[in-house]
C-alpha cells in the first residue's frame, strides 16, 4: 500500500498508465469491431467498471448525497461527454474508419484540450506545453505516414473519421470539466456518478441498437475483453486520469495522450506480431521528447495542487 500511496502522490509517474490501458482498449476495440455492437460495448465496459467501483462508494453516497445533488449538472455533463459520447462514438467510428485515420485523428486530443480549456476559461496554456504537444504530434504523424509525409494527403475524410473528431472533442470537454468538480465531493463517488449519468445517456441508443437486431456475443473471448476494458481502460484509467487532471492540469495531462499511439504500436508488435519499422522508432522518439517537454511544465506547486479541485 505504501508503494501505491507513493505513486498516487507523484502524478507524473502515473501519467503514462491511462494511455497504456487505452492502447489495450484500442487493440481490443479493433478486434471486436466486426462482432460486438458499438453501443453495447460501451455499455458493457461501464457496467463492469461501475460494478467494481460501487462497493467503495456506497458508504460515501449517504454522507455526500447533498453535495452530489448540488453537482448534478457537472456530473451529467461529464457523464454525457466523457462516459457516453467519447466511447460510443469511438467504437462506432472503428466500424468503418481506417486504422491510420483513427490513430491520426484520435491524437488531436492534446490539441483540443488546450483549446477547450481556453474557450471555457479554465486554464492558460504555457508555450512549453504547446511546444511539447506540437513535437509529439509530429511523431504521431510520422508513424501514421510510415515515414512518408506526402502520404498524409491521401488519408480519407469519409466514413468514420468525422465521428473520431467528434469523439475526441467530447473527451477534451470532459477533461476540462473535471476541474469544476467540487472539492467537497469524494472523487470516486463523483466518478461513479458520472458512470451512472453516462449509462443513462447511452440507454436510449442501446435500446435502439438492440431493436435493430444487434446481438451481444457471449463467447469467452469477447467477455474477457469487456472485463479488461471495464477494469483497466475504464475504471483504473479514469481514476488515474482524473487525478492527473486535478494536479497537473488538463493541458499537460492531455499531452500524454500521444503515448497511446506509441503503446499501441508496441502492443501490436507483441500481441499481433506486427513488425517495428524505422519510422516507428523515429516517431516514438519524437512522441517521447514532446511528452517529456510538455510534462516538465506540469510539476504542481503546493498552492496549485491544493486548489486544483476547486470549482
Amino acid at each position: 500500500m505504501s508503494i501505491v500511496r507513493r505513486l498516487w502522490d507523484q502524478p507524473l509517474l502515473l501519467l503514462p498508465l491511462p494511455p497504456l490501458f487505452w492502447a489495450g482498449n484500442l487493440v481490443l476495440g479493433r478486434a471486436l469491431a466486426d462482432t460486438f455492437p458499438p453501443v453495447s460495448l460501451a455499455v458493457g465496459r461501464w457496467l463492469v467498471a461501475l460494478a467494481c467501483l460501487a462497493p467503495f462508494v456506497l458508504g460515501a453516497l449517504s454522507a455526500q448525497r447533498q453535495a452530489l445533488f448540488r453537482a448534478r449538472w457537472i456530473v451529467l455533463a461529464c457523464g454525457a461527454f466523457g462516459i457516453a459520447g467519447y466511447n460510443a462514438l469511438g467504437y462506432l467510428a472503428l466500424q468503418s474508419a481506417p486504422a491510420a485515420s483513427v490513430a491520426f485523428l484520435n491524437s488531436t486530443l492534446p490539441l483540443m484540450v488546450p483549446l477547450a480549456a481556453f474557450a471555457l476559461g479554465v486554464e492558460r496554456v504555457s508555450a512549453r506545453t504547446l511546444a511539447g504537444i506540437a513535437i509529439s504530434f509530429v511523431g504521431v504523424a510520422w508513424i501514421v505516414a510510415r515515414g512518408e509525409p506526402a502520404s498524409l494527403s491521401r488519408l480519407g475524410i469519409g466514413g468514420g473519421e468525422p465521428l473520431v473528431l467528434l469523439a475526441v472533442a467530447n473527451y477534451a470537454v470532459y477533461s476540462v470539466l473535471l476541474r469544476r468538480r467540487p472539492a467537497d465531493l469524494d472523487p470516486l463517488l463523483f466518478l461513479a456518478a458520472t458512470m451512472v449519468a453516462g449509462l443513462f445517456v447511452l440507454l436510449p441508443f442501446w435500446i435502439w441498437e438492440l431493436a435493430r437486431g444487434a446481438e451481444i456475443p457471449t463467447a469467452p473471448g469477447p467477455l474477457v475483453a469487456v472485463l479488461y476494458i471495464g477494469v483497466f481502460a475504464s475504471l483504473l484509467a479514469f481514476v488515474i486520469w482524473n487525478r492527473c487532471v486535478a494536479t497537473l492540469g488538463p493541458s499537460v495531462t492531455g499531452a500524454s495522450f500521444h503515448l497511446v499511439a506509441l503503446f499501441t504500436a508496441v502492443l501490436a508488435f507483441l500481441l499481433l506480431g506486427e513488425p517495428v519499422r524505422p519510422f516507428h522508432l523515429v516517431g516514438a522518439a519524437l512522441i517521447l521528447c514532446g511528452f517529456g517537454l510538455a510534462a516538465s511544465s506540469g510539476r504542481p506547486s503546493p498552492s496549485r495542487a491544493a486548489g486544483a479541485l476547486k470549482p
